[in-house]
């Protein structure tokens, strides 16, 4: 053995146990969980390959940290252990392999979601909530029973209840609360929290529970520790019943699987739709369902054998926070955003980061040269989310947001009571490219291969000025341009020609009037029936749709009175695009009555387009096949349990040509 591999192991140590402190102590960590996990794991293959380095007082061999004095010190009924990783499906299946060696037959898996809280006993006597601890280092933790007792979600009585209960569970913040508090933290002009993991542990941990109180804190039971005089069970699944029997909170989204195939499905389908609930998880627990098979199973001395975690990949890591620009958007807002080191994260590599708006940055605190936080949650734009305070350098200074737009040179202006600057220029070239690149947007008239790199390069050759040019493109030219073959330039041509048949709303978002959004786009459409009639509509009557208002109904207005975007109007409907909504009475009701799925890709119609192309003639357009569907619309790569429902049903399946004669004629 090296000195180098032992002072590798030395500093792997210290680094370990000061990050631990940070965390566990200060809930103030510098360094993400991924981070922190590859330090441990790395520690931990040395100490495997070198085994006469091993030590008890490694953090490979402890469970949490020791307990702040800051509270009363509690020791637990019995040890609060930590989990052991898993990465990916090879070390799902690695664990269970590992199992085998202890018990044969078949095993059944309760899956958990890995909340991303603070774990902690809670002890009922006669049903009567007496205590609540943090996990600590296992063995002892802190008394925080008078923060606990404020938890609305925490039952301070439970009918029914044995002589003597433990229960161990996650108190956490929801992702709602959260943003709450980070409102009220910046209106205060106070630091922001980083996430809400860091939010729900400096809450719990407060000297004064009021504190606590008005943190909206939640908690979830997801195991049954000790117990006197109660049922006996043998599945993990039915202590959770009972739990939640005696009126305690489990989560709805537990699972018991057969086999590790199907738990890693399990962890997949909930990596995709993480932030589909209102709170934060990093991952599944995975624990063995039998408790006999438990107990042959047994634990090492940090971990319990018949437990694993299956960790997502992270959407947090630290970077470096290279530079702060600001970039200028269609109606001229100027939003700052951070030029990062590239590091990955959330399954992709970030290098650009929002930052919001001025007053964000300042609440922030991040400053070029620090080293920062960086989060991307699932296809949410990156941020940043704070900065590491310990690792800025002394001589750091504020940045300041620029008072001069650095595409026009025109003044950058922030409105009294607005949290948002724009540039005033009247021509700025940024704003018309923003302008051209939003219209043709998913969200707006969804042209696939007229993206932002496309926009700057028809703008500098003169072939755009604004979004009715799209549609008189000069293709010869585009021909003889670099990268535009035949291919390339037929498919755009086609995508352009779309675009056309897109819904209103798509046309509307696609303006980029100032507070309307997709919502608003669609109820007024449907409300207005036609462009036309939204046009000639007084603010009154705009504002009388609901889901409208008046701050969008003066925007409507204003926008459609000015006279370049009225000549913008007539051009357009030149070109042949949509003006009509679902509601449009011109339209006959052809389909009045008729249900109609659709299924695939067509060609001349959007998904988006084709259903509102049939609800506006007063058809219904469901995402199922039932006895009641009048017609399946079959595209390209239709969904197989549509089809196959269909023909089973003897429902009529009809091609892209008979699908417009249905349009037309109302008949199959």
């Amino acid at each position: 053995m090296s000195s180098t591999v032992q002072d590798r192991v030395e500093e792997l140590r210290e680094q370990i146990r000061y990050h631990n402190k940070r965390y566990h102590q200060d809930d103030d960590p510098e360094i993400s969980d991924a981070e922190y996990d590859a330090l441990v794991r790395e520690l931990a293959l040395l100490e495997e390959q070198h085994p006469e380095l091993t030590a008890d007082d490694s953090p490979t061999a402890q469970v949490g940290f020791a307990p702040s004095e800051m509270f009363a010190p509690v020791r637990h009924l019995s040890r609060m252990m930590s989990l052991d990783n898993a990465m990916s499906l090879e070390e799902l299946n690695a664990w269970g392999k590992r199992m085998e060696r202890f018990i044969t037959g078949q095993i059944d898996f309760a899956c958990e979601l890995k909340l991303d809280g603070l774990a902690v006993s809670l002890i009922y006597e006669g049903g009567q909530l007496v205590r609540a601890a943090t996990r600590g280092d296992g063995t002892v933790g802190e008394d925080i029973t008078h923060n606990v007792l404020t938890i609305k979600s925490v039952p301070q009585q439970l009918q029914n209840a044995p002589p003597l209960l433990e229960v161990r569970g996650e108190v956490f913040m929801p992702v709602s609360a959260f943003t709450r508090l980070n409102e009220l933290q910046a209106r205060a002009g106070e630091r922001l929290f980083a996430n809400p993991r860091n939010a729900a542990a400096g809450s719990i941990r407060q000297k004064d529970s009021r504190i606590t109180a008005g943190r909206e804190l939640a908690f979830f039971a997801y195991q049954l520790g000790q117990v006197q005089q109660g049922p006996s069970f043998a599945r993990h699944h039915q202590t959770l019943g009972y739990l939640k029997e005696l009126g305690l909170p489990v989560n709805p989204e537990n699972r018991v699987l057969p086999s590790l195939e199907a738990v890693h499905g399990y962890c997949q389908e909930w990596q995709e739709k993480r932030h589909s609930v209102d709170y934060e998880m990093d991952g599944v627990v995975v624990k063995v369902d039998d408790l006999a098979q438990r107990l042959e199973l047994g634990a090492t001395s940090k971990a319990p054998r018949w437990a694993i975690a299956f960790k997502f990949p992270p959407e947090e890591r630290n970077t470096l926070l290279r530079d702060i620009m600001v970039s200028i958007g269609r109606s001229g807002k100027a939003t700052p955003f951070a030029v990062l080191e590239p590091v990955r994260v959330g399954g992709s590599t970030v290098g650009l980061a929002t930052l919001h708006n001025e007053d964000q940055v300042r609440a922030k605190d991040v400053r070029p040269g620090d080293t920062v936080i960086v989060r991307k949650a699932g296809d949410v734009i990156p941020e940043v989310v704070g900065p590491v305070l310990s690792l800025r350098k002394p001589d750091s200074q504020p940045w300041q947001f620029p008072r001069i737009c650095p595409e026009c040179g025109a003044a950058l202006e922030r409105a009294v009571g607005e949290s948002d600057t724009y540039c005033t220029g009247s021509d700025c070239p940024k704003q018309r490219e923003q302008r051209i690149v939003y219209f043709a947007g998913r969200g707006g008239l969804d042209i696939a291969g007229l993206g932002e790199r496309t926009v700057q390069l028809f703008l500098h050759e003169g072939l755009l000025k604004d979004v009715s040019d799209i549609y008189n493109l000069d293709w010869a030219r585009i021909r003889r341009m670099e990268n535009f073959g035949d291919l390339s330039v037929q498919n755009l041509q086609n995508a352009i020609e779309t675009s056309k048949q897109r819904p209103l709303a798509n046309l509307l978002v696609g303006l980029g009037i100032r507070h309307l959004g997709g919502a608003g786009s669609q109820v007024l459409a449907r409300a207005m029936g036609s462009l036309d009639k939204i046009i000639q509509a007084s603010e009154e009557e705009l504002a009388a749709v609901e889901g409208v208002g008046p701050v969008i109904a003066t925007s409507l207005h204003t926008f459609f009175q000015q006279e370049h975007n009225r000549q913008l109007i007539e051009r357009l409907r030149a070109a042949g695009l949509n003006f009509a909504g679902p509601g449009d009475p011109t339209l006959p009701q052809v389909l009045k009555g008729k249900s109609i799925v659709v299924t695939g890709t067509l060609e001349k119609y959007s998904r988006e387009a084709a259903e509102e192309a049939i609800k506006a003639r007063g058809g219904k357009s469901p995402g199922s096949v039932s006895k009641s569907t009048t017609a399946v619309v079959v595209g390209e790569a239709p969904g197989a349990a549509k089809l196959t429902k269909a023909q089973e049903l003897k429902i009529p399946i009809l091609d892209e040509a008979a699908f417009e004669r249905l349009l037309e004629t109302g008949s199959v």
